[in-house]
C-alpha cells in the first residue's frame, strides 16, 4: 500500500487545476507533501485552488496558462523550475468537452477547439515536461484520458477522437522514455461529479437526466473527483513502478461492458 512519503518536497504540476478533477488532484498532491504548481487558463479559478492548497498547509504557485500556446507552456515549465528547481510529477488534465450532436451536425470549430486544447495541449505539455525530466533523470507523467479513449460514444465523436489521440500520445511517449527514467501513463474516468455535471443538470432543469447516465455505469453511480485523484497519485508513486503506457480506467465498469 502506498503511503506517499516519497512525495514530500517533490514538485507536482497540474494543468486545468481550477476546478473539478484537476483541483482535487492538486490539493491531494499538496496533502501528501508535494509542492504544487497550479495551472489554468482561468486565473480566478486557479487562485481558488491555490487558496484551498494553502488552507491544507501546502505550498502552491499559480501560473495562468493556455496549454494550446507553445510560449505559454514553455513559460509554465520555466516558472516551475525557477520557483522549485525541478519537476517530478505532471498531471496533464486540461481539456475540453463538446455539446452532444451527430458528427455531420458539428461545426468545424468544434474540431479545432477540442484538438487545440485536448491534443496539442497535451503534446506541448509532455514535450516541455519531458525535456525537464530528462535533465533530472527521472519523472512521472499522467495524462487525462476518458472512458471514451477506449470506447465510442454517440454524439461525442470529436471529443472521443481527442481522447483516443491522448492515449496514443501516452503509449508512444511511454516507449520513447521507458529506459530513461520517465514513466508515462493515463487515467480514464467515467462520469465524475464535477461542476460540468452540475451545469448539465442545471440546464436540463432536473436531476432525472442523470438516471440513464448512472445506469450506464455497472457500479450504479457516478464517480467522485477524489477517486480519480487517488488513481493519479498512485500512477505517480513508486507503488506503480512497473506500470508503463497504460490507461487506468476509473469508470465504475463502464468500459468492460
Amino acid at each position: 500500500m502506498p503511503h506517499y512519503d516519497e512525495f514530500k518536497d517533490k514538485v507536482a504540476l497540474v494543468t486545468g487545476a481550477g476546478s473539478g478533477i484537476g483541483q482535487v488532484t492538486a490539493v491531494a498532491f499538496a496533502k501528501k507533501g508535494a509542492r504544487v504548481v497550479v495551472s489554468d487558463i482561468n486565473a480566478k479559478a486557479g487562485e481558488e485552488t491555490v487558496a484551498k492548497i494553502r488552507d491544507a498547509g501546502g505550498t502552491p504557485t499559480f501560473v495562468a496558462t493556455d496549454v494550446s500556446k507553445e510560449d505559454q507552456v514553455k513559460n509554465l515549465i520555466d516558472r516551475t523550475v525557477s520557483e522549485y528547481g525541478r519537476l517530478d510529477f505532471a498531471f496533464n488534465n486540461a481539456g475540453l468537452t463538446q455539446n452532444s450532436q451527430p458528427l455531420a451536425e458539428q461545426p468545424s470549430d468544434t474540431y479545432d477547439k477540442l484538438f487545440d486544447v485536448s491534443v496539442r495541449g497535451v503534446w506541448l505539455s509532455m514535450r516541455a515536461e519531458i525535456d525537464q525530466m530528462l535533465k533530472q533523470g527521472r519523472g512521472r507523467i499522467v495524462n487525462m484520458g476518458s472512458m471514451s479513449a477506449v470506447n465510442g460514444i454517440a454524439g461525442l465523436t470529436t471529443y472521443t477522437a481527442t481522447k483516443h489521440a491522448v492515449l496514443g500520445l501516452t503509449r508512444g511517449a511511454a516507449l520513447d522514455y521507458a529506459k530513461r527514467g520517465i514513466r508515462i501513463n493515463a487515467v480514464g474516468p467515467g462520469t465524475i461529479d464535477t461542476p460540468m455535471i452540475e451545469r448539465f443538470i442545471e440546464l436540463a432543469g432536473t436531476d432525472r437526466v442523470m438516471e440513464p447516465i448512472r445506469a450506464a455505469h455497472p457500479i450504479g453511480r457516478t464517480g467522485r473527483p477524489e477517486e480519480v485523484a487517488e488513481a493519479v497519485l498512485w500512477l505517480c508513486s513508486d507503488a506503480s513502478s512497473f506500470v508503463l503506457g497504460q490507461i487506468l480506467m476509473v469508470d465504475g465498469g463502464y468500459s468492460i461492458q
